[in-house]
């Protein structure tokens, strides 16, 4: 793979690059309330403009239906990257048609444009091989070299991800090189105890990951939505406690393998409930119970872990060497329901591991909930991509970046 410094040693001054970035910041009311994956891109954009290249940035945002869509256009995230390079930052109310032209034509060395949302069009996301091809194509047509740097986006086969790279010189950012660099860190020669948290709202999205690290990890804690199927599968009562009652063979057969190859797959000993899920826009005083685990109320919802589980799963944090935490283990948007997912956070920086957060929401969470992003190891831009590295699948972006 080729890296961006290789690429800056060559010469970029005049040349349009292409940037894939990910700008999929989360947005109310137009207004955008975390910016993380907009700084993270920023190293490529500042070395490249440094260099003299004319910087055309893209990306996706949301996920409008193939046609623009006010609500998800990229114009908040091209005045917050202005805003962060200091520098007036063009924007293209367009992909490919006219004012992408038009501003891609009028950018001056050092300087940088950002063009609409890459999904306003559908051969961004089509699964039709050619219809994927004619956009990339046309994206082309805007640039000299492409530069992939969206690494929440490299799991996914879209034109401006996959199909692009192979219509132009393309090395990898800074950001894809980091990232890739980390989850190298949690695959090969992984220091021990290697511990992994999950949690999130569906056992069904972290079956994959889980297959695999049970052959890796020496800790898995459970937390979330998902680990009331856990604690089902174990024949425990849940109450209306979130369930996919069709993954409990599986997870029958995880809680077997776990014990039979000696890793610790810890489930939530109490549980803070209630009867109804909470207001996250008011924010209101939640009404809850604590409760043991096996002991959830026929009426009631599980909804974070209790003081007891946040003390368990902190031990169990303790004396780790390397810590992979993915998905928050409750309703972390209500402050009442906040405890168990700062709890974790707040155990991996008093751990003094090589700690990762595996983005989404997990990353949201740290932001929302004050830590300093600096006293973990990594904050991963994307969620999805972390799994799926993890799970040992080809990403095509990454792929694409390859060749």
């Amino acid at each position: 793979m080729k890296t961006i410094d290789e690429l800056l040693a060559e010469g970029v001054r005049g040349k349009r690059v292409f940037v894939r970035a990910d700008l999929n910041v989360p947005l109310a009311g137009g207004t955008i309330t975390d910016d993380g994956r907009i700084r993270a891109v920023l190293p490529t954009i500042v070395k490249l403009a440094e260099a003299g290249a004319r910087v055309v940035v893209a990306s996706h945002l949301g996920r409008p239906k193939g046609e623009p869509d006010p609500a998800f256009s990229l114009a908040p995230a091209a005045r917050r990257l202005g805003e962060l390079l200091g520098q007036d930052v063009a924007f293209a109310t367009d992909t490919v048609g006219a004012s992408a032209k038009e501003t891609v034509a009028a950018l001056a060395d050092g300087r940088v444009a950002v063009i609409e949302n890459l999904r306003f069009n559908a051969g961004e996301t089509s699964k039709d091989d050619a219809e994927r091809g004619a956009f990339a194509d046309r994206l082309a047509e805007l640039a000299d070299v492409y530069v992939g740097d969206g690494f929440g986006a490299v799991h996914r086969k879209h034109a401006s991800v996959f199909d692009l790279p192979a219509r132009l010189p393309h090395a990898a950012g800074y950001l894809i090189a980091t990232e890739v660099g980390v989850l190298k860190k949690l695959t090969a020669d992984v220091k021990r105890p290697y511990v992994v948290v999950l949690g999130g709202a569906k056992v069904s999205d972290k079956l994959a990951v889980i297959d695999q690290l049970l052959g890796k990890a020496d800790r898995i804690l459970i937390g979330g939505g998902m680990a009331y199927t856990f604690l089902k599968a174990q024949g425990h009562e849940i109450g209306i406690s979130l369930l996919q009652e069709d993954q409990i063979p599986v997870v029958l057969e995880y809680l077997a393998r776990a014990e039979k190859l000696g890793v610790e797959l810890v489930l939530p000993v109490d549980i803070l409930a209630s009867s109804d899920f909470p207001d996250l826009k008011g924010k209101t005083p939640a009404e809850f119970i604590t409760v043991d685990a096996d002991k959830i109320p026929a009426d009631k919802e599980g909804l974070d872990i209790g003081p007891k589980t946040r003390e368990l799963y902190a031990s169990k944090i303790a004396d780790a060497e390397t810590v992979f935490w993915n998905g928050p283990v409750g309703v972390f948007e209500h402050p009442d329901y906040a405890n168990g997912t700062k709890a974790i956070a707040q155990a991996l920086t008093e751990s003094g591991a090589f700690t990762v957060v595996g983005g989404g929401d997990s990353a949201a969470a740290v932001r929302t909930l004050g830590f300093d992003e600096n006293a973990f190891g990594h904050i991963s831009t994307g969620g999805g991509a972390s799994l799926e590295y993890l799970e040992g699948k080809t990403l095509p972006g990454l792929a694409a970046l390859e060749v």
